[in-house]
């Protein structure tokens, strides 16, 4: 498996692509997917609707989700909400769109270019209670005991230390505060080819975990009242696996796994 340094360098690398327009759309978007630096395989993947969804700007929404976590968050006018991997904006704004003047909306990137994209989309805006950092999702740049909800759409599965992320999630969450975070989970076994694909963990597929063992992380971590709000299949096109394996490779893919999924998942801190 790829060190944990080159994935993240890759999924910086894509990330800041797709910012700056090298890349047409995102590695985990509706329309397309990020399987190398020359190829883009169109196809319609996982990305939710989000037209019709109040705070939705069209300039801050790349295409990169899996899900719609602020559909299940819980969120209340006055609240503090970290949305973790937050792009341009999306979710910030939209979470933005429920605390109200009273609440506070933090987004968290890893990318340099994200970020200026994100406090581009704001200035626009002109909301003062709307902040984005600079930050690793395995140490937040955040204080303990912050958060009344962490969000987070299609990025845990970026992360190559799972365990160190909920950890941080816990962390900054108040006590009795909750998570709602939409991710990729597979069940059944990937290919090795798979798995050591950097650049289809960039594209939020060979980093993702057995939904079991995503679940337990969660579990051992400490939170509590686990439940899984929303469940959708991803189905992975013949000619993207066929950049990766052999025509037994395919195979063997097919009957071994039994599927790919994008889970809206929650739980509360003790």
């Amino acid at each position: 498996m790829n060190s944990s340094k080159n994935i993240k360098q890759t999924v910086k690398e894509k990330y800041s692509e797709i910012v700056l327009g090298t890349q047409e759309q995102g590695c985990c978007g509706p329309s397309s997917y990020c399987c190398g630096s020359s190829n883009l395989i169109s196809f319609t993947m996982i990305g939710d609707e989000y037209k019709n969804v109040d705070g939705y700007v069209s300039e801050a929404d790349l295409g990169l989700g899996c899900g719609l976590p602020t559909e299940y968050a819980g969120i209340k006018k006055g609240d503090t909400v970290v949305d973790l991997g937050s792009g341009a904006g999306n979710d910030v704004f939209i979470a933005r769109s429920i605390v109200g003047e009273e609440g506070k909306v933090i987004g968290i990137d890893m990318t340099e270019e994200m970020i200026k994209k994100a406090n581009d989309n704001n200035k626009k805006l002109g909301y003062k209670n709307v902040e984005f950092r600079l930050g690793d999702i395995e140490d937040i740049p955040i204080a303990e005991n912050i958060a009344d909800v962490v969000v987070s759409n299609c990025v845990l599965n970026l992360v190559p230390d799972k365990v160190k992320a909920f950890s941080e999630v816990y962390r900054i969450l108040k006590p009795g505060a909750h998570f709602c975070i939409s991710d990729v989970v597979i069940q059944g076994e990937l290919t090795d080819e798979l798995k050591k694909s950097a650049e289809l963990y960039a594209g939020c597929v060979s980093g993702a975990l057995q939904q079991t063992d995503y679940l337990k992380i969660i579990s051992d971590t400490g939170f509590n009242n686990i439940e899984i709000k929303k469940t959708k299949k991803i189905e992975l096109p013949e000619d993207l696996l066929a950049l990766y394996l052999s025509e037994k490779g395919i195979k063997e893919y097919k009957e071994n796994l039994k599927g790919i999924f994008s889970i809206t998942v929650v739980g509360l801190r003790k």
